[in-house]
């Protein structure tokens, strides 16, 4: 359940993409000497789950809680995909996992997919989703994307969907639907 109290009847899920890295509009925090952006090089599954499961815990997160540790390490090998730790001081405050793609009729171009993107709750409320998110944005546009999309929910954090768009991400779609049942 949302730490934001009851849970509505319905799910609204937004839809945002960017087409061009002109669009984007990073947000760093160059003032913080403790901040630090590391790819994790090695898929290291019992830390992914410490990640996934401190981000996404207040939020729901339950897609990847019943994957085996094999398809986990599987998810973290897959050919494009980039798991980026921000850490405070030496301590372990979100990620965001990115996942490029060949899309269109014959896999024309590349699309790069914000997997998953949050901070540890007592880490939310500083600028550093800002920071964390303006540097997996300007990562796949290095690595070569032409397109980059995420989408976001009511149940996500507060500020998701007012950082994805102030960060220069356009929205494409909305999808209303009723609430799952194991959210109530």
């Amino acid at each position: 359940m949302s730490p934001l109290g009851a849970v509505s009847d319905t799910l609204v899920t937004t839809y945002l993409q960017m087409t061009d890295g002109s669009e984007f509009c990073p947000a760093y925090l160059y003032y913080h000497d403790g901040i630090k952006v590391m790819c994790m090089d090695t898929p290291d599954v019992a830390f992914y789950r410490f990640l996934y499961t401190s981000v996404g815990k207040p939020w729901g997160w339950r897609d990847r809680l019943s994957h085996s540790d094999e398809e986990i390490e599987a998810l973290l090998k897959a050919p494009g995909t980039s798991v980026h730790v921000l850490y405070v001081n030496g301590v372990p405050a979100g990620y965001i996992e990115l996942a490029k793609r060949r899309e269109g009729a014959g896999g024309r171009f590349e699309s790069t997919k914000i997997d998953y993107f949050g901070l540890r709750p007592s880490y939310i409320g500083r600028g550093l989703g800002k920071h964390l998110l303006s540097h997996g944005i300007a990562y796949a546009w290095n690595k070569g994307t032409q397109r980059l999309w995420v989408h976001t929910s009511n149940l996500d954090g507060p500020y998701a969907l007012n950082n994805y768009i102030k960060r220069g991400f356009k929205v494409y779609r909305v999808e209303e639907k009723p609430m799952p049942e194991s959210y109530f």
